[in-house]
């Protein structure tokens, strides 16, 4: 691991017990039976305890969607072709993906990152621009990228949180884009997990049944060859992993040395944060599942990690969606937390 990841790694520090109890205490004294907002309450006290303020208020959500396309595309394990990528990335900067929409409809900003197109984009104002190669390489036939490389993706994902929270972003939300991301992202759940490779693998955009048994053929192929360690998630990243993952993991790194909530989103962005709770278990705390989704891996990650989502609407698209409305309640629930009249303000009599 190199010295500015370690350096950021050691800078996570628990969660603020002291203000949590008393975020917990001040939930009790609400006008309502105590509880009776149920996950809203503790996500509020889980917040509090992240930002150290008894009564949070997130003001500027960013939703930083990370892009990178995957040399074990090449073996027909998704749907659509790597082109789509590049196209996607043009829609998300011109305002009209799906992203976009839940985005604006919770007041957040995308922060579209390049990490490893397969093509050259065009300089926009809102796309950054940290590419570590043209796409991995096929998994299947070696490793998907070099342990640079691997290093490098965690660093400029440390990098952008840092550099988004310099800016001013109190919550932040993890999204991808790469054709074929799901494999890679099967890859990982199953080698961090012990699972086997079916257990984990599901359809992604949509591949039919030969599809299916192609995808867990090549996947366990892929982990044959190159035996990623468990226990070391740089191993696994640069063995099996794809450049947006390791970026997305680095996000949820650099966010948590900075008090920062972090809401990930389904299936790709439980991978990286596999990946960062394997490399830095004190980031688990710091992050919020947003929803579970249809890949059927999802629920194995998010089991291992421990972590509860807040929804579950059948969603499988990525690019930050489920993130984007679990901002949503996450607000919700500081506003709960913070704008609500006690007993006593409001001259409410409790229970006897």
């Amino acid at each position: 691991m190199n010295s500015f990841t370690a350096k950021t790694i050691e800078q996570i520090t628990p969660l603020d017990e002291t203000t949590m109890q008393a975020a917990r205490a001040r939930q009790d004294q609400l006008t309502k039976p105590q509880g009776a907002l149920g996950r809203l309450e503790a996500l509020s006290i889980q917040i509090a305890g992240i930002t150290g303020n008894v009564r949070p208020r997130l003001k500027q959500p960013v939703v930083i969607t990370m892009a990178a396309d995957h040399g074990i595309a090449r073996q027909g394990v998704s749907a659509y072709p790597s082109e789509v990528t590049p196209q996607m990335v043009l829609n998300f900067l011109h305002g009209g993906a799906a992203i976009n929409v839940l985005a604006r409809h919770v007041g957040a900003r995308v922060a579209v990152v390049d990490m490893g197109v397969a093509a050259e984009l065009p300089v926009h104002p809102e796309l950054t621009n940290c590419k570590i190669a043209y796409g991995t390489r096929d998994f299947s036939s070696g490793p998907a990228m070099t342990w640079d490389e691997a290093e490098r993706s965690i660093q400029a994902g440390i990098e952008i949180a840092l550099r988004e929270i310099s800016r001013g972003a109190d919550l932040i939300g993890t999204g991808d884009m790469g054709i074929g991301n799901t494999t890679p992202s099967s890859a990982i759940v199953a080698t961090i997990t012990n699972r086997s490779v079916a257990q984990v693998t599901g359809r992604g955009t949509g591949v039919d049944d030969a599809g299916l048994s192609r995808k867990i053929q090549t996947i366990e192929r892929g982990l044959q060859l190159n035996q990623p360690n468990p226990a070391d998630g740089i191993d696994v990243l640069s063995k099996v992993g794809g450049f947006e993952i390791g970026g997305l993991a680095g996000v949820m790194i650099g966010a948590a040395s900075k008090r920062v909530p972090v809401v990930i989103d389904g299936f790709i962005s439980g991978a990286a944060a596999l990946i960062a709770c394997t490399v830095a278990p004190s980031v688990q705390p710091y992050l919020i599942a947003a929803h579970r989704s249809v890949e059927i891996g999802h629920r194995a990650m998010l089991d291992h990690m421990r972590l509860t989502p807040l929804f579950d609407l059948d969603l499988r698209l990525g690019e930050g969606t489920g993130a984007a409305l679990g901002i949503s309640l996450c607000i919700a629930a500081c506003k709960i937390l913070d704008e609500m009249a006690t007993f006593v303000d409001a001259g409410v009599s409790e229970k006897s």
